[in-house]
């Protein structure tokens, strides 16, 4: 028997209504789909089809839209509906309190992500001042998420991201420069740690930790990120040995490490870090209690 094609959810009609009726059609039609966040989803197109912010949505939410506002809000439902994420549809995410922009050659940034920066400011702090000058590696930095947030909270701290891919440098390049953070930091085309040097203070990565064979069952949204970004090999576990062999040889005497955890990786990934001469601190746990993030500092010094 014939499987039914489940077709995608039409955009309501919100011509002629004001733009809090809108507000409240896109909210039921997101709902109805099956969408977790549906009034935030709702309010961030109509914010960005109409350039207002959440004040201006409220002051002029009994103003009638026009007809191109219609068709504009219409148009951005549309791709909601077809599980195109906010972020990618605007072409924007706040991380870290830090506007980003994005592109197709970048993947989203996400909440849980901010772990791995609450954990190296706990590294950071561990060992003095913030004020202190310090070396930051990030490796794949897409975005530049988590170099840009360390660059924000370390003001004497330099950096580096990197990347392989030509168009993720230049968006995490044009984010720094719109951050004012462009004269602190660099950003090279390489895989992960590989044409770098030693000396850093702080290396962070968010790797691509999705098993191979598991990227076709993740929610449509994050099939939408680059698969170099999602795919972290047959185990998972591809990126982390790149990781930990470079470790040793990049990090400065005294050196942290701190990686991204995908759910139920942290014993293996400790225990690649461990048998490439790393020790291992306990992981920190993202808002939902996932252990998230992992530092990790080379064996023979002392924590």
């Amino acid at each position: 028997m014939e499987q039914a094609v489940q077709e995608r959810p039409a955009a309501p009609v919100v011509e002629g209504l004001t733009i809090a009726q809108a507000r409240r059609a896109l909210a039921d039609a997101f709902r109805e789909a099956g969408l977790d966040t549906p009034e935030l989803d709702a309010r961030l197109l109509a914010g960005h089809a109409l350039a207002l912010d959440h004040a201006g949505l409220l002051i002029e939410g009994r103003r009638k839209l026009d007809g191109a506002e219609a068709r504009a809000l219409a148009a951005l439902a549309a791709e909601r509906l077809d599980r195109k994420p906010v972020a990618r549809i605007v072409g924007a995410k706040e991380f870290w309190g830090l506007p980003l922009q994005l592109s197709e050659a970048t993947l989203v940034p996400r909440p849980e992500t901010e772990t791995v920066v609450e954990t190296a400011l706990a590294a950071v702090d561990s060992g003095g001042s913030r004020a202190r000058a310090l070396r930051i590696a990030d490796l794949g930095t897409g975005s530049g998420a988590l170099l840009l947030a360390l660059l924000f909270e370390l003001p004497n701290a330099t950096g580096v991201g990197t990347d392989v891919c030509p168009q993720a440098l230049a968006v995490a390049r044009d984010n720094a420069a719109r951050l004012g953070l462009l004269e602190r930091a660099q950003f090279i085309a390489c895989d992960f740690a590989t044409a770098l040097d030693g000396g850093y203070d702080l290396v962070v990565c968010n790797p691509p930790y999705v098993a191979s064979g598991e990227i076709g069952s993740l929610e449509p949204e994050v099939r939408r990120d680059p698969r170099r970004a999602l795919d972290g090999g047959a185990d998972g576990l591809a990126c982390y040995r790149a990781i930990a062999g470079d470790a040793s040889r990049v990090l400065a005497p005294g050196g942290h490490l701190v990686v991204e955890l995908g759910i139920g990786q942290v014993a293996a990934v400790a225990q690649l870090f461990m048998a490439a001469g790393l020790a291992t601190a306990p992981a920190r746990c993202d808002l939902n209690g996932i252990p998230r993030a992992l530092p990790a500092r080379v064996a023979n010094l002392t924590p």
